[in-house]
């Protein structure tokens, strides 16, 4: 740093003085010139010597934030990594004084009611204090002095008159007010600052940081030598172990080696369940449900809210919307062979895996499907032979009856976990000696017994009754061709038998029900008669794959064959109502449950028919292909119980789920005024309209 110059100072008064004299012209001493030579400055001998560039350069600060006195080097150890680290972050702030004012400005709307709150205090006590002296005053007054004029005492006279009327007024005034209750004014309790209020500030806490410090694990350092000998002596040891073991097992009987196989098995599925998996089973398949729903969102939104907008412009067409497609690899290479909806849960339906190729006869497969989980079965069950029908109890939902490839029928109880059907029939209790074609379940019977009717190519049809735990079996009819008995020398007769492929029970009569043949007829039988039928009609030229009785009328019924027809009956007429060819093999039809005159059929070729008679009455009023291969074959289709889809399924094991378009599901119209009428009445009526004018023609031909 340059050191300060050293100045002397004059002083002003001796200035003044020398000049004085030089004006009067009188002579000044002989120590004027060393008072003038000593205002020269002196320079100490260590300043530095500038130059004038140098003398004039200026040097600009910058101020930051960075607190200088801050460390720069704090360091931490650090668990994770096993070393010291060194910290980046500082914290560059210094508080050095911090005071909570209490300041109120003058123009702020609580400076000013605290202006006006004090001058009305302030107004109030002068008022006091100024009627009370006068009153005294008053009081105390002396009388006037002597020496005084006559109008002074008159006029003071006629004062003192007056002052005494004043004086009681105030008193008044001032007791009134004293014996008034005095009412304290609400104060509102408002915040110093003008921003906000009392009411609402939050507290925010502040963030804390959560840390938990744990001991490492124990380590230890392992190290040996292996040579060749140590190697060889233990390969030797697991051997003489594995000849011990085979011994032990050919000394065991072969009642021993099940029970110790059976525990086994029990044992590894034992720790394959364990309890921490068997807790979060349910949490686990809602969330699987929700992820699902979140992955198909589009689906689901195309299910609940999408109508096709073009039926508005056709009257006569309708279209099915693809939605989802059901499958699993496990039954990847078996074919649909039955669906059906469960009736207490709408989105559940069980479908049925086998093959109908008796040349490639595997395995067979029981799955349960949810629409609110299209990836995954919820149930799963597989089979030694091939399911080529089930159907599932009203009352009772959880218990499902198949029928196998290989002439068995089984019940499988939802409820209990394992994998193997409940009751299942054998050779020895009445099995069928064919495949049974279907299933169905009944009313329960005098002692409440679960029973359920099955069909055979055996032509028997066989009444199964759960007794006891058991299967008790009764034939009801057995299915016999007319005009097929042959004579043998002996004198015997030999009755060709009839191969049941489908049956199906009325709504109302309890006693009645159809049957179709292999040989494309449909007998009409009764449980009352075994030996006879009621009826018979020539329905097709093949095989007979479905008989329907319609849900609302009574007399009607449908059949489908592998002839490429459907053809709809009147059972007190033998002679169809309607015929459709549908130029391919037909798999599968199903009556709508929401109305008496659409319906639903699937072609080998692929494609999906809806009718509506109502509509029209000669051809499908929507032509659809659903499977994208023309090799794949559709065997089944069902309607849901309240939802407008339908499902199919194919040769391949895939289901897809299909959503009809309002042309197909058409309901009456509300005109204004009029109430639509609703009702199983109504739908009767509407069929009925339709079989009265086929049964004209037919009358007049």
């Amino acid at each position: 740093m340059p050191s300060k110059q050293i100045r002397k100072q004059s002083v002003s008064v001796t200035r003044g003085a020398r000049r004085r004299d030089e004006d009067s012209g009188t002579d000044v001493g002989e120590g004027t010139d060393e008072w003038s030579q000593s205002k020269a400055t002196v320079r100490p001998p260590d300043q530095l010597e500038l130059t004038d560039a140098e003398l004039k350069e200026e040097f600009t600060r910058i101020l930051t934030a960075n607190n200088p006195h801050a460390p720069q080097n704090i360091v931490r150890y650090s668990f994770k990594e096993g070393t010291y680290k060194l910290i980046g972050f500082v914290n560059q702030m210094a508080v050095h004084f911090s005071q909570v004012g209490n300041l109120i400005p003058k123009d702020s709307d609580e400076g000013r009611r605290q202006h006006y709150r004090d001058e009305m205090v302030a107004g109030s006590q002068e008022s006091i204090k100024v009627v009370t002296p006068e009153a005294e005053t008053l009081e105390e007054e002396e009388e006037p002095k002597e020496g005084e004029g006559e109008a002074e005492a008159e006029a003071e006279a006629g004062s003192q008159t007056d002052i005494p009327a004043a004086a009681e007024t105030t008193e008044k005034v001032i007791e009134e007010e004293l014996m008034a209750p005095v009412q304290p004014k609400e104060r509102k309790l408002t915040n110093q600052f003008n921003f906000s209020e009392r009411a609402s500030q939050t507290f925010n806490n502040p963030l804390r940081d959560r840390e938990c410090q744990m001991e490492p694990p124990p380590r230890t350092n392992f190290s040996a030598t292996a040579n060749q000998w140590e190697i060889y002596d233990a390969y030797v040891d697991e051997l003489e172990k594995q000849e011990k073991t085979k011994e032990k097992e050919k000394a065991k009987t072969p009642v021993a080696k099940k029970t110790e196989k059976m525990a086994m098995r029990k044992l590894t599925s034992m720790e394959s369940q364990s309890d921490d998996i068997t807790k979060v089973t349910q949490a686990a398949k809602i969330v699987e449900r929700m992820v699902n729903q979140n992955t198909y969102d589009d689906v689901a939104q195309d299910f609940k809210y999408y109508e096709d907008a073009a039926d508005e412009y056709r009257d006569q067409e309708g279209t099915l919307l693809p939605l989802w497609k059901f499958q699993n690899d496990k039954a990847k290479r078996l074919a649909v062979t039955a669906l059906c909806w469960n009736p207490k849960y709408k989105d559940l339906f069980a479908v049925g895996h086998g093959s109908y190729d008796f040349m490639k006869q595997s395995r067979g497969m029981l799955l349960l499907y949810s629409m609110k989980n299209p990836s995954f079965p919820e149930y799963m069950f597989s089979s030694e032979s091939g399911i080529m029908c089930l159907d599932m109890h009203v009352d009772h939902p959880y218990l499902v009856v198949v029928g196998y490839y290989d002439g068995n029928v089984a019940i499988y109880n939802l409820k209990k976990p394992h994998s193997q059907p409940c009751f299942r029939s054998t050779s020895k209790s009445g099995k069928h000696t064919d495949p049974v074609w279907q299933v169905k379940w009944q009313k329960d019977d005098m002692d409440h017994n679960l029973n359920f009717f099955s069909v055979s190519s055996d032509g028997r049809i066989v009444s199964w009754t759960l007794v006891k735990s058991e299967l008790v079996h009764i034939d009801v009819i057995k299915l016999k061709t007319e005009g097929s008995t042959t004579e043998i020398p002996e004198g015997l007769q030999l009755h060709t038998v009839g191969c049941g492929t489908a049956f199906d029970f009325h709504k109302e009569i309890d006693y009645m029900f159809l049957v179709g043949t292999e040989e494309g007829k449909i007998y009409k039988c009764s449980k009352s008669y075994s030996s006879q039928f009621l009826d018979t009609y020539d329905a097709h030229n093949m095989a007979v794959d479905a008989v329907l009785w319609n849900p609302y009328h009574t007399k009607v019924f449908m059949s489908c064959s592998s002839d490429w027809t459907v053809k709809i009956w009147d059972h007190t007429i033998k002679t169809p109502m309607f015929i459709y060819d549908l130029n391919s093999a037909v798999g599968d039809v199903a009556w709508a449950p929401y109305s008496s005159t659409v319906f639903a059929a699937v072609t080998t070729d692929g494609k999906a028919h809806v009718f509506d008679l109502a509509v029209n009455k000669y051809e499908a009023i929507c032509n659809q292909p659903v499977v994208a291969k023309k090799k794949n074959k559709i065997t089944h289709v069902q309607f849901n119980p309240i939802h407008p889809i339908i499902i199919v399924g194919d040769d391949r094991g895939h289901i897809i789920c299909l959503k009809l378009s309002p042309n197909l599901r058409k309901m009456p119209k509300e005109k204004k005024g009029q109430e639509v009428q609703k009702g199983p009445a109504v739908e009767i009526a509407k069929l009925d309209k339709l079989l009265n004018l086929v049964r004209e023609v037919k009358t007049k031909t």
